[in-house]
């Protein structure tokens, strides 16, 4: 992890992140047939840049922060294959919401080629004053 002031703090926001993804996504959905066609791809690829860019605030090296966009995506697989057979009443696998949590997940993790990469080190030192 990258040095910050409250590591637990940042780490538990992920997690938290990782968790509600997890619970939101196989909660039953009665109110999918309201959502108009692609928002939900949107709100896919949104969701795993923002993890994705977390992970790249929260990890040090390239590696870790790859192994944790790679972890992303097998999540975005896992969550599918467990929408299709954990609540298909309201719920269904789609490839296309695995392509958009990948492109998602690789889109956030370019941030670390941007000064935006530190963003959250400058952020745990203003709170550590």
């Amino acid at each position: 992890m990258r040095d910050f002031a409250h590591p637990r703090l940042w780490l538990a926001v992920w997690i938290a992140g990782l968790a509600g993804t997890v619970a939101v996504c196989l909660l039953p959905a009665p109110y999918m047939a309201q959502t108009p066609s692609g928002t939900d791809k949107v709100v896919h690829a949104a969701g795993y840049a923002l993890l994705a860019v977390w992970a790249v605030w929260l990890f040090a090296t390239r590696r870790a922060q790859w192994r944790a966009v790679a972890g992303l995506v097998a999540l975005g697989v896992a969550i599918e294959i467990l929408q299709g057979s954990l609540v298909p009443e309201t719920r269904s696998m789609d490839a296309r919401d695995v392509v958009a949590n990948t492109l998602g997940a690789l889109a956030g993790a370019c941030v670390r080629f941007t000064p935006l990469a530190g963003l959250l080190q400058q952020v745990d030192r203003l709170l550590a004053r």
